[in-house]
């Protein structure tokens, strides 16, 4: 089958259920984006898929609107009881877990099928309670979900419908086998639908995907070619000393609104939390220590515009889709050269411009080349003009002039 012009691919031309178009009306949705335009094409006619693409590409949609749409076209397996799951989607992380359960709620809002999520961490018996009296589309991270099935809490012997989300994390993430055990225990590959999505389609994953899944379509998008064109990324050269001053004077410079920072420690990301609480901003650190409860609230706030700045790991972030990102900024260059895109591409989104600024001091600039290289970037350099120098006029608790901010403003992508 020839890709489909994501141009000119509406949902409402893809032969829905009613019942789910209302839910695609509620969310908004009527144009589809590239993954949903080669995916959704496939999937409906019941081929397996395994797509590459990064959050915020529309896959969230893309396979949750396939799976509806399979579970109403095919009905409930004959003997199913009420604790048998139709569908289980699979997610690395418990925050990829909980925003795939909220747009399931709203795409599937007038299907008469019911979500449930499960994690590790919060609501144990909670959890437990809602699996027993009966789901049909389960959400959820591997060690939750296995902790249950080992209870016989819930079954698989129906799944119609099998996702996996970020596949290239639960490899990162220690979870492969945990991965394994439960597809082992589903129906065959030829008996249900299957979608695996990952950033990278690597050859582990590739692997993964031939094993478990019924000769799956491979769908890629190429993740430099997402969003970042919709971005206007500057790169300053401060020096060890001036980062941290710099960053203050960005964020002041832009009113600090729904701005996500990236730094390659949790050591650095408290730090920073607690030097731009001094400054006046309200910032937050996302690490693996913060209680479940309130990971979930700091998510909640930024979403909603009440916290301005999250400061994240790669590892922290991964899974998170906040839409209408104002500034992403690069505090550290990540380790991982494909991890630059999927920072870059949080903010420009929708076809919305978007802003990132890369702070590179000393031996960075010789990572940002490697960066470069490896991404086969082709980055056009000019120096800054007045106009983009950024000035500011307001204290500063330990950071630097303004004219000094200003000089250390280096190149600009185009």
């Amino acid at each position: 089958m020839s890709a489909q012009d994501p141009n000119s691919c509406t949902f409402d031309s893809l032969g829905l259920d009613p019942a789910l178009m209302r839910g695609i009306a509620d969310a908004g949705f009527t144009q589809c984006t590239p993954i949903q335009a080669q995916t959704l094409p496939r999937a409906l006619q019941g081929l397996d898929v395994a797509g590459q693409a990064q959050t915020g590409t529309g896959k969230t949609a893309a396979f949750l609107v396939a799976l509806y749409q399979a579970l109403l076209r095919h009905g409930p397996p004959h003997g199913r009881q009420k604790t048998s799951i139709r569908a289980l989607v699979v997610a690395p992380t418990r925050e990829l877990a909980v925003q795939i359960h909220h747009d399931a709620e709203i795409l599937g809002r007038h299907t008469g099928l019911n979500q449930a999520v499960v994690f590790g961490g919060v609501d144990y018996e909670k959890q437990r309670r809602q699996l027993s009296d009966g789901v049909d589309v389960l959400i959820g991270t591997p060690g939750r979900l296995i902790d249950y099935l080992k209870q016989h809490v819930f079954d698989m012997r129906h799944v119609q419908v099998l996702v996996l989300d970020e596949a290239d994390r639960m490899f990162d993430l220690g979870f492969i086998a945990d991965i394994r055990y439960l597809l082992r225990r589903l129906p065959a590959p030829e008996r249900r639908l299957s979608m695996l999505f990952s950033a990278t389609l690597s050859h582990r994953v590739l692997e993964l995907a031939y094993e478990h899944l019924n000769d799956p379509v491979l769908v890629r998008i190429e993740p430099d070619k997402v969003t970042v064109d919709q971005v206007r990324q500057i790169i300053y050269y401060p020096s060890m000393e001036e980062k941290l001053p710099l960053l203050i004077g960005l964020l002041r410079q832009a009113e600090a609104r729904r701005t996500m920072i990236f730094v390659n420690t949790k050591r650095m990301a408290e730090r920073l939390e607690r030097v731009l609480g001094a400054n006046g901003f309200h910032a937050q650190a996302l690490s693996g220590d913060v209680p479940q409860n309130k990971r979930l609230k700091f998510l909640r706030d930024f979403h909603d515009g009440k916290l301005a700045v999250l400061i994240a790991t790669d590892v922290a972030s991964r899974g998170i889709d906040v839409q209408n990102i104002a500034h992403v900024i690069n505090y550290d260059l990540p380790a991982i050269p494909e991890d630059f895109i999927h920072r870059v591409g949080r903010t420009g989104r929708a076809g919305l411009r978007g802003r990132a600024s890369t702070l590179v001091a000393g031996a960075e600039v010789a990572e940002l080349r490697a960066i470069e290289r490896a991404l086969k970037l082709r980055i056009t350099r000019k120096q800054l003009n007045g106009a983009d120098r950024f000035v500011s006029d307001r204290p500063v608790l330990n950071t630097l002039p303004s004219r000094t901010l200003s000089a250390m403003a280096g190149e600009v992508f185009s």
